[in-house]
């Protein structure tokens, strides 16, 4: 027995807008389709019900500064409380920097993409998202960041690397073709999505292993160098791990500390804790910057309150203790209100007692119990757990946004008449991919590209195998059944053929160039996406069709 995922042009819900302005309202009510809620808001019928027609441009418009709002969240989250509490998770459990990197800090990295790609596989209206946006996100990079990459710095690839992350990717893929072609995908080859991860991760330990023991060769330190070519043994993936933790650009320099040691009081603590300005920084950044900073000030005061966050790389591992034994008030409560879209956030245990009462004051007892046993100068020998409260919040805060962001581009897919593998290729891709583009850039511009191509290819495996991974896998414990997956049309043979063209033309292209991104081949790959984005839309609105 088998459940439906992905339904090309089956969602009833398309068809409200071919009825007038008045009729719309009743429609969206006695639809099915147009009942299903993800996020905290029901968009669908606030645009149809709640509001005027006449407001509709308004609408969609408040809607698109929403969306940009959801991804800003997504993308502050993950970067500055998902990523570093992994960061401290993996040195907690001592993993190597390899391991780390392929695995915590990937996920890290990924966490809106997979996030958003589950949120989207859990219903079938809106799985058109997650393969538009895993196919559209894989394009987007491959071409537009790996090309804007050589534009800013042509250089020589590590060909290791680089043979290694674009074969796994196009197994990934291709494996993905099938299974679309297919229609069908069992538990098994679902598990093997995550297998195959592993596989990844493993061959990346090896390769690290045989690459440092020719390394440490007595004929490697008789002769003074490497007697294999730098290119062929050089592995960007520690490159990776030093670039997210933030060591290209260090910001606690010796000269900024005291002479003398002085202790703050508990207030000044907790309001310079909570202040997200780095003075430091203010001064050397461009308005823009600032403008930027200041705007997205509130929010980030917000998460501070609610989030942990554990720093293995200060002396004093980020301890701030009002604000810490605040924490553990603020973080269960955010997780209780906020998973699943606040589904529990009105539920009463045994009828009577709400449980966010519940989780409030066992919160506030544990946090008298940590302010009353702990000194603001010492973090206390537990303090390396609030890394996996934060973890935790993060998580839940990461895909309550992803939820929310799919269920509006569902409401703008069926308001615009666009489809939601469209909607997931365009928005939800570049939303997610955007800020990975303008990190890899400037990471190139500062005299590391062979770290930024790394970035390119090391992520979107992550986001590929696990996206559909996960998501189908979550599904499938939720129906029991197997997952059916029907193609929208031409549209996704066309996604699909892009992304499986564009690895192969670099995997033979790059290869012949002697492993060189020249200006040119970035030109070539920024002309590709053109194409392959002009094709999609006129594929989308019918100008090429299936004879």
């Amino acid at each position: 027995m088998t459940v439906a995922i992905f339904r090309g042009g089956t969602d009833q819900c398309d068809l409200v807008m071919n009825l007038s302005a008045a009729d719309r309202c009743a429609f969206v009510k006695t639809t099915p389709d147009c009942s299903v809620v993800d996020g905290f808001i029901d968009y669908i019928r606030l645009v149809f019900c709640l509001l005027p027609p006449s407001l509709s441009p308004l609408t969609v418009t408040l809607c698109m500064i929403w969306l940009l709002f959801l991804f800003v969240v997504l993308g502050l989250t993950a970067s500055k409380f998902f990523c570093p509490n992994l960061s401290a998770i993996s040195t907690t459990l001592r993993l190597t920097h390899n391991v780390a990197g392929v695995t915590f800090l990937a996920f890290g990295n990924g966490a809106p993409d997979v996030f958003s790609a589950m949120a989207a596989f859990s219903h079938p209206h809106t799985a058109g998202l997650a393969v538009g946006a895993l196919f559209g996100a894989g394009v987007f990079v491959t071409t537009v960041v790996a090309g804007s990459v050589a534009l800013v710095k042509p250089f020589s690839v590590a060909s290791r690397p680089f043979l290694r992350d674009v074969i796994f990717y196009m197994v990934a893929v291709f494996w993905t073709f099938i299974i679309l072609y297919r229609g069908t995908i069992q538990l098994g080859e679902t598990l093997g999505y995550l297998g195959l991860y592993v596989v990844y991760v493993v061959t990346v330990i090896i390769s690290t292993y045989i690459y440092n023991r020719q390394k440490h060769s007595p004929t490697t330190l008789q002769n003074g160098t490497s007697t294999v070519p730098d290119t062929l043994l050089s592995d960007s993936d520690d490159e990776v791990l030093s670039a997210a933790s933030g060591s290209v650009d260090p910001e606690y320099e010796d000269e900024y500390r005291p002479l003398l040691p002085y202790s703050e009081s508990t207030s000044h603590i907790l309001l310079s804790s909570l202040n997200p300005v780095d003075l430091r920084k203010w001064r050397r950044r461009t308005w823009r910057w600032r403008l930027f900073k200041v705007l997205r000030a509130p929010l980030e005061v917000l998460l501070l309150l609610c989030i942990p966050v554990v720093d293995p790389d200060k002396e004093d591992r980020n301890w701030r203790r009002p604000l810490n034994c605040l924490h553990l008030i603020t973080a269960p409560l955010a997780c209780v209100l906020a998973f699943q879209s606040g589904a529990y956030a009105t539920y009463m245990i045994q009828g009577e007692f709400p449980l966010w009462l519940l989780t409030f004051l066992l919160g506030l007892l544990l946090s008298a119990i940590m302010f009353c046993a702990t000194k603001n100068d010492r973090p206390p020998s537990c303090h390396s757990l609030l890394a996996l409260l934060g973890f935790l919040v993060s998580a839940v805060l990461i895909s309550t946004a992803a939820s929310e962001v799919v269920s509006l581009l569902h409401m703008l897919g069926v308001v615009l008449s666009l489809s939601n593998t469209v909607l997931g290729l365009t928005v939800l891709a570049w939303g997610n991919s955007i800020g990975d583009c303008f990190a890899d850039i400037t990471i190139a511009r500062q005299g590391y590209p062979r770290m930024a191509i790394s970035a390119c290819f090391g992520g979107i495996i992550f986001n590929m195998l696990f996206g559909v991974g996960l998501g189908c896998l979550v599904r499938i414990f939720e129906t029991q059944t197997a997952v059916m997956l029907e193609p929208q049309g031409l549209l996704t043979w066309v996604m699909a053929g892009s992304l499986g063209l564009s690895l192969v033309l670099s995997f033979v292209i790059i290869p012949l160039c002697r492993f060189h991104l020249s200006r040119a081949y970035g030109m070539f790959l920024l002309f590709f996406y053109a194409v392959f984005l002009t094709v999609v839309l006129l594929t989308e609105f019918g100008t090429i069709h299936l004879a």
